[in-house]
């Protein structure tokens, strides 16, 4: 047995077949395997950024946004999948009130860090379940957070020893490593902040009967 192998969390998932992640995020993917549901990953790659614009123009509050990507996701990919249960999951970040899509380059990350600096945000995830296209379980939960002041040296410092990864991530910031740094307060499940909701996503899938406990 490989050293992964050996590592893996045993599995709970009781589906007839493997759960879709429609996503390519080894981190939302990492997150589940944590829990022992091993996803099969298969990313939706649907229009988020003209998603994104059709929300704003009808003045559609982050939350909605967040849950309208989720949804379009999953329902793109089981679809295609016939038969199977398709997870889709985003997040959007509000800041008075606006959604924030991920930063283009460390130019823009930087300038949008300077936005946050010593001010409150709110990280909102969403995540739906479908199967053949039929949506059959949503939920959105939200991470409030807190950065420090932080001065031009500070982002400069920061972006350089995090890199563009942080363009991955819609506050240009990872906070499972050194974006934790940037943070005076963190209130939120853990989970959250990672892109899942996921409280309400499990108590669904074990009223389902697809978890072992």
């Amino acid at each position: 047995m490989s050293g992964d192998a050996a590592r893996r969390a045993p599995s709970a998932w009781r589906g007839a077949t493997r759960l879709i992640l429609a996503s390519r995020s080894k981190t939302r993917a990492a997150l589940l395997s944590s829990y022992g549901i091993e996803p099969e990953l298969m990313p939706a790659d649907v229009a988020e950024r003209t998603i994104e614009a059709e929300e704003a123009a009808r003045g559609a509050l982050p939350a909605a946004v967040a849950r309208r990507l989720a949804a379009a996701k999953a329902q793109a990919v089981s679809v295609r999948s016939p038969g199977r249960l398709v997870l889709g999951a985003d997040q959007v970040l509000a800041f008075e009130d606006r959604c924030w899509a991920k930063a283009a380059d460390l130019a823009e990350a930087a300038a949008r860090l300077g936005r946050l600096s010593g001010q409150s945000h709110r990280l909102i995830s969403a995540c739906a379940l479908a199967r053949d296209g039929a949506l059959v379980y949503e939920a959105v939960e939200t991470a409030e957070l807190a950065m420090r002041a932080l001065s031009k040296t500070d982002i400069e410092t920061y972006l350089g020893l995090a890199g563009e990864g942080v363009l991955t991530s819609v506050g240009a910031y990872q906070i499972e490593g050194v974006g934790r740094l940037l943070f005076e307060r963190v209130e939120a499940d853990h989970a959250v902040i990672l892109g899942l909701p996921v409280s309400g996503l499990l108590s669904h899938l074990r009223r389902q009967g697809l978890l072992a406990f």
